[in-house]
């Protein structure tokens, strides 16, 4: 543990940080696969999972949970499954 007072501030902002990023990713891995299946088997709501897990992607991306790069090849390759 840190001796300096502004690292244990740092500790702590961090561990929350961490735990936060943890859940929106471990969410955002729900809505793919979930957007993923319904594009396997032609769903009748596979728009409507596609659009939100797309939205989902664009917001980590920017609230910096996952690297930009990262949601834009998600993104990609989801599209690419669903128009194909």
């Amino acid at each position: 543990m840190a001796n300096i007072k502004s690292k244990k501030k740092r500790v702590k902002t961090n561990e929350k940080a961490r735990q936060r990023n943890a859940s929106t990713r471990s969410a955002l891995k729900t809505y793919v696969k979930s957007a993923d299946a319904a594009v396997s088997e032609k769903s009748d709501d596979t728009a409507k999972k596609v659009s939100t897990a797309q939205s989902k992607l664009a917001k980590a991306a920017n609230k910096n949970s996952i690297h930009k790069n990262a949601a834009a090849r998600k993104t990609s390759r989801l599209m690419k499954k669903a128009t194909a």
